[in-house]
């Protein structure tokens, strides 16, 4: 076992003490000892309850006949970061989240990992981290929240909330409506409802082949995901005996298949982001233009809020990833790659077998219209929303290096769209403008200064996307940026633009009034401005580079890479 390298040997004898002084046993010595990096906390609504789950976890490890080697790491929750100077820590915070558990997995020599993270960063993090160590790794989530509803009966989650705050400033919510929306949006602990980031990346596990079936969408308080638990630690010790280790499982044909559940379910465009750090991590060469080729093979099929008024349990109901997969699996044949092996020791065709969708019959005890005579939680691939998937890649003089869009929370109508420059230097500055009445119908707001560098750490931008849509706007004004946006962000928003624009990108060179060209169907962003014209503001440029009180972001700004490759940072070796 490679524990044995901290536990076998005379030599190890005051090595034994320690672990000895902790409650291990001369018994326990001859097992294998597996990690569990859970990233319980107090201030992240879908961390609050992992305190339970990591004991509950750490037992079942124990009955399945490992040492359970139980540790945690740090969780940020972007909702109450969003919209301040704390938001910069948050994808930072994804690589010390994978350093942590690397060092942790290799300074003890475990045998084994359970990973159990919830929200936005922690999934990647704990990825890119069970990459670099490579030991048998199973991954099981804290689960998704439960959507709340108000007095009248209306669905709320987080999305609203954000929303309500423009549609107050608007004038067309009181400040009690406001305040109903607050109180029932969170019900309780759990990845928020919607299909954002955290939701987005718990789903893409089952995909990728690193977490079983359905952790993406058993509700954080529904008692079958115990059954989850268990059968995690029981399969983290057949991994152990069969080798099977990430890099088995992480793949360029898992890739493949989590970015085409991703774009099946109009999932979020940081998928994008820590899809492409976790394929570094795991080194596999994967681009933007691959993701491109499989957006335009890949029918969207489902969508969840912020995109419909559907929500994770909804999808849960309706059969959960597995049954979005069967769907592509039997509607787009030789599409998914069955034979990626997955965490459960099978293919991924052989887990998705037996997972075929429900709930398609109309049924008017469910708390939605049905819209025909059956539901459109998962749609066939010969009805879906449209007939390519939910992510596109833009390319043109604005993004040379490539730019993202979450196609499947666009309005209609906007699939192409010109209009005036409406430049901020920054998320607060667009919020301020944004609720100041600086933005008009037609307008294309222009946020730079947010990419990795820029911002520094890409900050996600929920806060100015939700009031275009609180104020009415959302389906009259475009946005792009060099940062990023929640996975709850809808409408016509270009994000990761790059190169960005404290890396000399062409965003860096706009003014305002610039007339921008955003063109789906051709996967086109550009601005109005000949080669010469933009030459010439090129000559002039300088870019702008925030004063910073943190030698940390400091540091991550000084080794921050390009959106388009995943952010990651810069290996000095």
């Amino acid at each position: 076992m490679r524990s044995d390298t901290t536990k076998k040997g005379f030599e190890r004898a005051p090595h034994r003490a320690l672990l000895k002084a902790t409650g291990v046993t001369d018994d326990d010595m001859h097992k294998p000892f597996i990690g569990i990096a859970n990233s319980y906390t107090d201030i992240v609504p879908g961390h609050v309850h992992l305190n339970a789950v990591g004991e509950y976890v750490r037992q079942c490890v124990r009955d399945a006949g490992g040492v359970p080697m139980l540790f945690n790491t740090i969780a940020l929750c972007d909702g109450i970061i969003m919209g301040h100077f704390g938001m910069k820590y948050s994808l930072p915070s994804r690589e010390l989240i994978a350093d942590c558990v690397e060092t942790v997995v290799e300074s003890h020599q475990f045998d084994a990992l359970i990973c159990i993270p919830n929200c936005d960063k922690i999934i990647p993090g704990m990825l890119m981290g069970a990459m670099r160590s490579n030991i048998p790794t199973v991954f099981v989530s804290g689960g998704p929240m439960a959507a709340g509803r108000t007095r009248d009966g209306r669905v709320t989650d987080l999305i609203s909330i954000f929303e309500g705050v423009g549609a107050y400033k608007a004038g067309t919510i009181t400040a009690e409506e406001l305040a109903e929306l607050e109180n029932t949006g969170c019900p309780g602990a759990g990845s928020c409802s919607g299909m954002f980031t955290a939701n987005s990346m718990n789903c893409a596990c089952e995909a990728l082949g690193m977490a079983l079936p359905l952790n993406g969408t058993i509700l954080a308080t529904n008692q079958e995901r115990k059954r989850l638990y268990r059968q995690a630690a029981f399969q983290v010790m057949e991994l152990l005996k069969k080798g099977i280790t990430p890099r088995d499982v992480v793949t360029r044909d898992s890739l493949d298949n989590a970015f085409i559940l991703d774009m099946a379910m109009g999932g979020s465009t940081n998928t994008v982001l820590h899809l492409l750090a976790v394929a570094h991590e795991a080194g596999v060469a994967y681009d933007l233009e691959r993701i491109n080729e499989l957006n335009e093979r890949t029918p969207n099929i489902c969508r969840i809020s912020p995109a419909s008024g559907y929500h994770i349990e909804d999808l849960h109901g309706a059969g959960g990833i597995m049954a979005i997969l069967w769907e592509i699996l039997t509607g787009v044949p030789g599409l998914l790659h069955e034979e990626s092996i997955t965490v459960t020791g099978e293919t991924i065709g052989q887990n998705i077998r037996g997972h075929s969708v429900r709930n398609r019959e109309c049924d008017a005890g469910k708390r939605y219209e049905p819209t025909g005579d059956h539901f459109d939680i998962i749609r066939t691939t010969q009805n879906p929303y449209s007939e390519t998937g939910g992510l596109a890649i833009l390319r043109g003089n604005l993004a040379p290096e490539g730019a993202v869009l979450k196609t499947a929370a666009v309005a209609p109508g906007m699939e192409t769209f010109e209009g005036p420059a409406v430049i901020f230097e920054g998320q607060e500055e667009a919020c301020e403008g944004i609720l100041g009445g600086k933005v008009k119908a037609g307008d294309v707001v222009v946020i730079r200064y947010e990419g990795p560098r820029g911002g520094p750490g890409m900050q996600e931008m929920l806060a100015p996307t939700s009031y275009i849509m609180g104020q009415g706007l959302g389906n009259k004004v475009a946005l792009i940026t060099d940062g990023r946006f929640s996975g709850g962000t809808r409408g016509a928003c270009v994000g990761h633009v790059s190169p960005e624009a404290a890396a000399g990108g062409p965003i860096g060179l706009l003014k305002d009034g610039d007339l921008i060209a955003l063109d789906i169907p051709k996967r086109r962003l550009d601005v109005k401005l000949d080669d010469a014209e933009l030459a010439r503001r090129r000559a002039a440029f300088a870019p702008k580079l925030r004063e910073l009180p943190s030698s940390w972001l400091r540091r991550y700004r000084a080794q921050a890479t390009s959106a388009g490759t995943g952010a990651i940072l810069k290996d000095p070796g």
